[in-house]
Parts: C-alpha cells; sequence; structure tokens
C-alpha cells in the first residue's frame, strides 16, 4: 500500500445524523496510519461525533429539513421556515469552505453528500473525491403531480451535474443484484466513467469484535432471542421511533430480549433495563452487539443496513415516513431476502414479533446473507476506496 507522508486531506461529510460522517472515520483513520493528516467540516450531530476520535473538526453553517411528530420530513414546514435562507446558508457553506481549505491547503478533498464542498474544490482547482450512495433523490410527496414531477427532474439535473464536478464518485454498496441503493443511482451514462461501486466499508470486522457469548453474559440472557434495535439518523427523525419502540419492547415475550441503541453520542453508554429490553443512549462498539444478536431492527439508512448484511443478520426495516431513500432502501433489502420492511404506522408488538418469528424461521435470508459474504467480497470497500485517494496524491 502506498504511503501518504505529507499528503493533506480535507473531510466534508454532511452532518445530517451519523450515517455520513461514521463512513468517513475509517478512511480519515487510514489515511493518517499511512502518513498522511486530515481535518473535517462538518454540522450538527457530525460535530461532536468526529470530536470524541481526536479529529480537527470546524463547524460548518448549518442546513437541515424540517420534520413533523412522526418523525418524516415535512417538505411545507422546510420551505415555510427555511425558504430562500436555504439557498443563503449553501453560499455561506461554499464561502466557509473555500476559507478553511485555503488555510489547510489539502491536496485532496474528500466528500461524503455536500454540494458545497464541490463547488469550494472546484473554485480552488484541488481533486476532489465524493462519495454517496443517493445520486437522484426524489423529496417526499403526498401527490405526484406533473408540476411536482418537473420541479423533481430539474433539481435532480442541477443535482446530478452538481455531484459530476467532482473527479471521482465513489459508491460504497455492493455489486449486482445485491446492491442496496439501486433506487438511488440512476446516474446519466456520460457519467458511468468517474463512478466507481467499491463495496462496504467495515474498519472493524465483526470476527474481530468482542465475543458474543461475552455479550451474551453482560446482559445475563440464557437461550432468549437476542433482538439489536439501532435507532439511529438526526434526532427529531429517531426519537419518534425510540418512543413508539421502548414500550412495546418491554412487552416483548419473555424468549427475547432487546438491546435500543438511541444514537445520541453524548448520551453516555450506561444501560438501563426495562423489563425485556436494555436502553444503551450509544454503543461505541456497534459490530459486537451486530455480531452477538439474532436479529436487526433500524430505520433504512444506507450504513446499517450494509453492517447487518456483513454480519450475516437478518432485518426489521422500520422506514422514515415520507422519506424517499429508506423506503427504496428497504425495498431492496427486502426484494434481495434479507430483510422484511414495514411501514412505522404499522408497528405494533405482534407485528413486530411475527416478523422476527419469519425471518429466524425462514431460512432463506441467512442462505442469502451467506452467499453475499462468501461469494462476492462485500467488504472491501475502504481497501479500494485508499487505492482511488492514492490516485490523486
Amino acid at each position: 500500500m502506498k504511503r501518504f507522508e505529507g499528503a493533506r486531506v480535507y473531510f466534508s461529510p454532511s452532518g445530517m445524523g451519523l450515517g455520513h460522517v461514521s463512513r468517513c472515520v475509517p478512511i480519515a483513520h487510514e489515511i493518517q496510519k499511512l502518513g498522511g493528516e486530515v481535518m473535517f467540516s462538518t454540522y450538527l450531530e457530525g460535530i461532536d461525533y468526529l470530536s470524541k476520535f481526536g479529529f480537527t473538526v470546524v463547524g460548518a453553517p448549518e442546513i437541515y429539513l424540517e420534520t413533523n411528530h412522526t418523525g418524516s420530513i415535512d417538505l411545507k414546514a422546510t420551505v415555510s421556515t427555511r425558504g430562500f435562507s436555504a439557498l443563503w446558508t449553501l453560499m455561506e457553506q461554499i464561502k466557509f469552505e473555500v476559507e478553511q481549505m485555503q488555510t489547510f491547503k489539502p491536496d485532496l478533498v474528500f466528500v461524503d453528500t455536500r454540494v458545497s464542498t464541490i463547488m469550494a474544490a472546484r473554485m480552488l482547482r484541488i481533486p476532489c473525491v465524493l462519495i454517496l450512495n443517493q445520486f437522484l433523490p426524489r423529496a417526499p410527496r403526498e401527490t405526484d403531480t406533473n408540476f411536482w414531477k418537473l420541479v423533481d427532474g430539474t433539481v435532480m439535473t442541477v443535482l446530478g451535474w452538481m455531484w459530476a464536478l467532482s473527479n471521482r464518485l465513489i459508491i460504497p454498496d455492493f455489486p449486482e443484484p445485491y446492491t442496496i441503493s439501486l433506487d438511488s443511482l440512476r446516474a446519466p451514462h456520460r457519467y458511468g466513467a468517474k463512478m466507481s461501486l467499491v463495496g462496504s466499508i467495515m474498519n472493524f470486522m465483526p470476527e474481530n469484535s468482542v465475543d458474543a457469548s461475552t455479550i451474551r453474559e453482560e446482559l445475563g440472557l440464557d437461550d432468549q432471542v437476542l433482538v439489536y434495535a439501532g435507532i439511529s439518523g438526526p434526532r427529531p427523525e429517531r426519537m419518534p421511533l425510540i418512543r413508539m419502540l421502548a414500550p412495546i419492547f418491554s412487552r416483548f415475550p419473555d424468549k427475547y430480549h432487546v438491546v435500543m441503541s438511541m444514537g445520541d453520542p453524548n448520551g453516555g453508554n450506561k444501560p438501563k433495563k426495562v423489563g425485556n429490553v436494555t436502553l444503551i443512549p450509544w454503543i461505541e462498539d456497534r459490530y459486537s452487539f451486530l455480531k452477538a444478536c439474532d436479529i436487526v431492527i433500524s430505520r433504512g439508512g444506507h450504513e446499517t443496513i450494509m453492517q447487518s448484511i456483513g454480519a450475516n443478520k437478518p432485518s426489521i426495516i422500520i422506514p422514515m415516513p415520507r422519506h424517499p431513500e429508506q423506503y427504496g432502501n428497504a425495498r431492496r433489502a427486502m426484494d434481495i431476502g434479507v430483510a422484511q420492511a414495514m411501514h412505522q404506522k404499522e408497528v405494533s408488538k405482534e407485528s413486530l414479533v411475527r416478523r422476527i418469528e419469519y425471518l429466524l424461521e425462514n431460512d432463506l435470508a441467512l442462505e442469502v446473507l451467506v452467499d453475499m459474504n462468501q461469494t462476492r467480497h462485500l467488504s472491501k470497500g475502504l481497501e479500494r476506496i485508499i487505492e482511488i485517494i492514492a490516485e490523486y496524491l
């Protein structure tokens, strides 16, 4: 592997939720191990998360979407409260990124789903590598009129053009027929030469994490089915589901025990046991719990689905209401055969237990998972990304 002594890489992941920043962390660590220097720019929850790893982090102007009481994106509220200020924030972000790059003087800019940083790198003529799993996103709508189709088409065309301003586009997903984010990757053929499907990014492989028996012993479990509920995402999106699931899990039959991570990196890791559920504000080593559990319950976040598959665990996916990307991810995981998906409004003790039993009693999910992991080299994403970065250093 090429050494990166003296190389400086500027990371700029989206700060909405932790999926973007968390998948950049192993890449940054690997660059540091190879002698390079890194710096991060992000916002919202991403700042606290990255600070825990000792990285240099600067806080960019914040941009976000409004949500309602169910956790779903509220486009009307976003327009009414943010409106044209979102465009102003984008301009502020570009200005901020230019200033930070001029100070840090990076040899390469590594972007995770942020248009502003791509624009800034382009203005300063610095090579830019983009990682994303949603090339052409669709806005959530209750009605799909011709007007909104035109709006979506215009937005997607402009956004696709902006993504393509980067030198390379990395897709951290599985090869077909197992590509999870397939619904969101409808890129024009002219951009194909820039795109690389690299596989999943897993810096800690499940086989190298804490032994499953240790986790079960710490939880005081005998032969119960262990369910790992990793509820992540921005706080306004995850909390409605957490408030719904906690009392449901506490009433699960005695044959089950649920560990629920509440996705709060500042909440500590002290467990609280309520009936058949153990609540933990933040789990540092999620791979140990993925390894120890029998089944995963999650939102439709791309990284969580990928990691669950990498750990050979079937999933129950509850996408955020009116979130096209998560619905698309959930559909794909269900079509592939590694998950059951359900609407948030359908969640109940009976519906969850029924799906858990179906997945555990159905050999198809395990067969697909074993095939994916044994024959597809799905966890080579980190290695391939470092090779791509090396081309520009």
